[in-house]
């Protein structure tokens, strides 16, 4: 049993732990490229505003490109749904460049521009300004606030909380869950296998909590989403979360595609764009109750457009700042008339799509749902998952603890646990008790799936008869030759010199010569008509990802991280290791986890390149080349030359 003071009081000082590390962590960034900040790839500096308009649920949205405006965008992180902060150039703050301004979202992006959205205008006469990749200070306050009304919440009848307060118990191990008979399951998907019916009616026989661990490509969201669909038929209302918005939308749609009336709450930048007509923010924009809010926003716009136009007269004393004012108040009463639109939206729908740190008081007030369902629970920190949590009757976390875990940047919060999610802590107490397990996979060829699954699941994976064999091979235009016939290669650089090189700043390590050698298969896996589309590149290593990204000429070939590919697949997979040393040292690669994810990435060929004098130090390494050994796919790079 966890004391519950103690354990949420030691969640809020990991979350108060990480935020530090996130604060020193972004100022050495800009200490390093301070003389030339867009060299990170998080900050774009010398643009001006080129175009105002309103939109995306009554936000500001300000396009921004390079006072030369012919000239490109460097290379930079900032995609579309990213939190960033607008600062005047020049204009230091606290903390340094980029610390002080507006916050944003990134909402669009162009080769020569960039677009953000602002909940409120930038009070500046700047000439330029400066963007920086920010933290999301709004979701790290909703975790505080949420652990602390969890840790509070006393129970009773007469108290709103009550519910809460025995979930907690549970959660806590005060407590065993409850569980009801399974029902007898009529599958509103029929292509439902036996393990996924069997853990459908699991999760809807719980009364507190119930765990559905999906390995890679055993269909987990079709799971969850039966699960959702089969709630709703019971009357239920239900909040459908995950850690990411990529996740969330992936559940999203799947519901939407089954004719289920679900919405999403959340920034419209962040939901993918066929997606955004059932954000809660554009129906509120489109429902006809809001058109005086709209009339209202236009209005306050032209004064804010006009209190900066002002060119030949001088403007009287104060009288920017009045008519900027008056926006202000006019904006102001658009709002109002909207809360009303989202109340009367809300009450409408019986499925709320939100990520779970997206759950907003100002919008829900103290509405609660009878079911909590967690997608990717596995990635998602403890204090994160409370705050849907608090909302709900019943929780059903769905994902798999052997892949990726939270993303913990303090090394201090990280081994005190804060990386251990809700749902890896229940799994290791309570186990099969409030869990059930997929089985039956429908992507890899049987070969690329059994080494994951004798290490990382029991050796519990099946491969449907769909994918058991399938090879490069058997699509069309596909050529018939030794790379596309075989699931599996491993390319050992062992003895060739193919030394690993650290970046001049340290940051991060490449491998030019394995890179090369990773070239060299991109392309003749083209050649055999594979399409570019159909092929990745998966390394630890940023610097590794840069070069590859520099020196492949095609653009549709994706190259990324680990991260990167997590809930992905691709027909053929190519694993560049890096690390060639001569102490063993292998950094990254030592979280196995990680590993998994890339190697589980694969449909029909899987081909890995490493240094086996190096990474076979690591007996996860040692096992996983051996593998490959006994399956008849070892090769030396001497081989290749």
């Amino acid at each position: 049993m966890l004391r519950t003071d103690d354990h949420f009081q030691r969640l809020d000082q990991l979350l108060e732990l990480e935020a530090e590390a996130e604060k020193a962590q972004r100022l050495a960034q800009i200490q390093r490229a301070a003389a030339d900040p867009e060299r990170s790839g998080q900050t774009l500096t010398r643009l001006v505003v080129t175009d105002t308009q309103g939109g995306l649920g009554g936000r500001i949205l300000l396009t921004l490109a390079k006072r030369n405006q012919t000239e490109s965008l460097p290379w930079n992180r900032l995609e579309v749904g990213t939190p960033v902060l607008l600062s005047e150039e020049g204009e230091p703050g606290p903390d340094g460049p980029g610390s002080a301004g507006w916050r944003g979202v990134v909402s669009q992006r162009e080769r020569q521009s960039i677009q953000i959205a602002l909940e409120q205008w930038p009070e500046s006469d700047s000439p330029t300004f400066r963007l920086d990749l920010s933290t999301d200070e709004v979701a790290r306050r909703r975790q505080r606030e949420a652990l602390e009304r969890v840790r509070t919440a006393r129970g009773g009848h007469r108290d709103p909380l009550g519910r809460l307060a025995e979930l907690r118990r549970i959660l806590l191990y005060e407590r065993s869950p409850d569980f009801d008979r399974p029902p007898a399951l009529t599958p509103l998907d029929p292509t439902l296998n036996e393990p996924q019916r069997a853990a459908v009616a699991f999760a809807l026989a719980a009364r507190d909590v119930a765990i559905i661990h999906g390995p890679p490509g055993t269909g987990k969201t079709t799971t969850v989403v039966e699960v959702i669909r089969q709630a709703i038929r019971r009357g239920e209302t239900v909040l459908a979360c995950a850690p990411s918005n990529l996740a969330v939308d992936n559940v999203f749609e799947r519901l939407l595609a089954a004719g289920e009336p679900a919405l999403r709450l959340g920034h419209p930048a962040r939901v993918l764009p066929g997606l955004r007509e059932h954000t809660l923010d554009v129906m509120v924009e489109n429902h006809p109750d809001t058109r005086l809010a709209r009339k209202l926003r236009r209005d306050a716009y032209a004064l804010r457009d006009r209190a900066g136009k002002f060119r030949r007269a001088k403007p009287e004393p104060g009288e920017r700042q009045d008519l900027r004012q008056e926006a202000t108040l006019m904006l102001a009463d658009a709002r109002r008339i909207e809360a009303q639109t989202v109340e009367r939206i809300l009450d409408s729908v019986r499925v709320l799509c939100a990520t779970t740190t997206g759950l907003s008081a100002e919008v829900l007030g103290e509405r609660r749902f009878d079911l909590c369902v967690i997608d990717e629970a596995a990635q998602s920190t403890e204090p994160a998952a409370w705050l849907p949590i608090l909302r709900s009757r019943r929780l059903v976390l769905a994902g798999d603890h052997q892949q990726l875990p939270p993303t913990v940047i303090s090394a201090e919060a990280a081994a005190q646990g804060f990386g251990i999610s809700l749902m890896e802590r229940l799994m290791q107490r309570l186990g099969a008790e409030v869990s059930r397990q997929l089985t039956v996979q429908y992507r890899m060829h049987q070969a690329i799936m059994q080494f994951s699954s004798a290490e990382f699941y029991e050796a519990s994976l099946i491969a449907d008869a769909s994918v058991r064999n399938h090879l490069l091979a058997d699509l069309p235009s596909v050529e018939t030759n030794e790379l596309t016939t075989e699931p599996l290669t491993f390319i050992d650089t062992a003895g060739a010199s193919y030394d690993e090189e650290i970046e001049p700043d340290g940051e991060s390590r490449l491998n030019p010569s394995e890179a090369l050698l990773v070239v060299n298969k991109v392309k003749a896996l083209l050649e055999a008509g594979l399409s570019p589309q159909d092929i990745a590149v998966i390394t630890p290593y940023a610097a590794q990802v840069r070069w590859l990204r520099a020196q492949l000429p095609h653009a549709e070939v994706e190259i990324d991280s680990v991260d990167g590919f997590q809930g992905r697949e691709k027909e053929a997979v190519i694993i560049s290791l890096v690390r060639s040393n001569e102490t063993g040292e292998i950094g990254f690669l030592g979280d196995t986890r990680r590993m998994n994810v890339a190697l589980t990435r694969a449909r029909r060929k899987l081909l890995i390149i490493g240094d086996s004098a190096t990474i076979t130090a690591h007996p996860f390494y040692r096992r996983l080349v051996d593998y490959f050994e006994q399956a008849g796919a070892y090769r030396s790079v001497w081989e290749e030359m």
